[in-house]
């Protein structure tokens, strides 16, 4: 059997895979606040809470009305994205003038109130979620066997996130979106609704952590901690690959997963801070991250 420093090569490339369902997560995630920030300037530090939203909205349209899985993976994510839309329309919307730190703390703020909200009605042990049967039973990837959600998570995610880099970069809408976050008057004067594609953009935005939510039903229990667990991590993310860079939280999210995978093999007590050991290094070496621009 072939080893890497005593290692074997099987062992490896099992938590290279196991990485890369972390960093699908870390993707989804960390592209939705790229493009809050990015097109909003907005941090959003309600993203953790909106992603276990998601989760137990999934959760709620099973146990409550019998929605299953498929249906639940676009119903989930529209109502967490409605709710997103609420949320811009009655008070982020009146910080966009101010200083970043309003929206942090306004958006953390909110944070506590969604998680006790559900940590009240739920407690803190979680639910869990009925696979549909399309997921359910092994997938054998030569070097390991792989349950079918997992393997779903990680291609499903990669898609989205691929479809949404070339939505916000190649498409006109893109174009608008970015020219409204870079000069939202001239944009007016061609007649464009700034407010809405404001409104919207963060809609979508969260709507992926609902998105996100909905996926990691599938791999862990739901309970009310998800989001605080995962959101200090997916800003690491979003800081390595460049403060509102679509394409550097994608590469970054997915990498990162790669690298806890890796160092998991060698010092598995170091994967848990490897992100933030790779995030200091980057900023000294790049402030600006690693796909951002120095302004």
């Amino acid at each position: 059997m072939t080893t890497i420093f005593g290692i074997p090569l099987q062992g490896i490339m099992a938590q290279l895979a196991l990485g890369l369902i972390n960093g699908s997560f870390y993707a989804l995630l960390s592209l939705g606040l790229a493009i809050i920030f990015g097109l909003l300037n907005v941090i959003n530090f309600a993203h953790g809470a909106l992603y276990m939203m998601g989760a137990f909205a999934a959760w709620m349209l099973l146990n409550y009305a019998g929605i299953g899985f498929w249906p639940a993976l676009i119903l989930a994510p529209l109502g967490v994205g409605l709710v997103g839309i609420a949320i811009e329309r009655l008070f982020i919307s009146r910080l966009y003038q101010l200083d970043h730190l309003y929206g942090l703390l306004l958006t953390f703020g909110l944070a506590l109130i969604i998680q006790g909200l559900f940590r009240n009605y739920y407690g803190v042990s979680g639910v869990p979620y009925t696979l549909p049967s399309a997921l359910t039973g092994p997938v054998n990837l030569g070097f390991m066997v792989l349950p079918k959600s997992r393997v779903f998570v990680i291609v499903f995610s990669l898609a989205i996130c691929l479809a949404t880099w070339l939505v916000i970069e190649k498409t006109r809408l893109g174009a608008y979106l970015r020219a409204a976050t870079e000069n939202p008057r001239l944009v007016e004067a061609f007649g464009i609704n700034v407010p809405m594609l404001r409104m919207l953009t963060y809609g979508f935005g969260v709507g992926l952590a609902g998105l996100a939510g909905v996926l990691a039903a599938t791999t862990s229990n739901v309970n009310p901690n998800m989001g605080s667990d995962l959101i200090i991590v997916v800003f690491a993310v979003v800081v390595i690959g460049g403060m509102g860079s679509i394409l550097g939280s994608v590469v970054t999210g997915f990498g990162l997963g790669l690298i806890e995978g890796i160092v998991k093999n060698f010092y598995q007590q170091g994967s848990a801070t490897v992100v933030f050991v790779v995030m200091v290094i980057v900023l000294l070496v790049r402030p600006a991250g690693l796909f951002g621009r120095a302004s």
